[in-house]
């Protein structure tokens, strides 16, 4: 739960807020317990259940988990400093559980065997353009994605208040204002990518 609402804290509901509002209100009690069933609570409603939720499976869902297994390895666990109990990543265990779901071998230095990723700074300045990273800064992934220009046309473009992948989706009446600046900026910078290519195109 906390995991997807972190991950997509959008406007105009900001689910990081609802849950942390819910445990803090007490509504079902001041014991650990009772703070985070208010949590739950506040980020789902009030339903008769809350145990073994219905998930509908997509090709995204479904997709994603295939693509963790065979070529996004992601060394992702729990340390002794969170408010959960610890459960770091053990590589043996992740295999064989890829194994098990979809009988294939994980790969977990493809992407940086592929791709360079090593240093992606180096890689991308000697092989990429016109690549935009944006990140949202409230996404926990933002921690791990590229902060800063690499050169001219590989560019980060980042929001305090945005969340994972919200500048994508589809633009909304209650979009704040800061969000509707990113996109115009991340459009301004493509549309000068596309003047550029049809200026050199017509030298040819």
């Amino acid at each position: 739960m906390y995991a997807s609402a972190a991950q997509y804290n959008e406007p105009p509901t900001y689910p990081v807020n609802k849950v942390c509002a819910g445990i803090d209100g007490g509504g079902f009690g001041d014991d650990i317990l009772s703070r985070i069933f208010g949590g739950l609570v506040a980020y789902n409603g009030n339903l008769p259940c809350y145990v073994n939720a219905h998930t509908d499976e997509s090709e995204t869902t479904v997709g994603w988990r295939w693509q963790e297994c065979s070529e996004l390895a992601m060394p992702i666990g729990i340390g002794n400093n969170s408010m959960f109990p610890p459960d770091p990543f053990d590589l043996e265990d992740y295999i064989e559980s890829c194994k098990s779901f979809y009988g294939v071998p994980t790969r977990p230095h493809w992407v940086t065997t592929y791709y360079g990723g090593h240093s992606i700074k180096l890689i991308l300045q000697r092989f990429g353009s016109n690549i935009i990273f944006s990140n949202g800064l409230r996404d926990p992934y933002s921690s791990g994605g590229v902060l800063e220009n690499i050169s001219d046309t590989i560019v980060a473009v980042s929001t305090v208040n945005g969340s994972h992948c919200l500048d994508l989706l589809f633009a909304k009446e209650t979009d704040p204002e800061w969000l509707v600046a990113q996109r115009k900026i991340e459009i301004k910078i493509m549309k000068e990518w596309i003047d550029k290519y049809y200026v050199d195109l017509s030298m040819f």
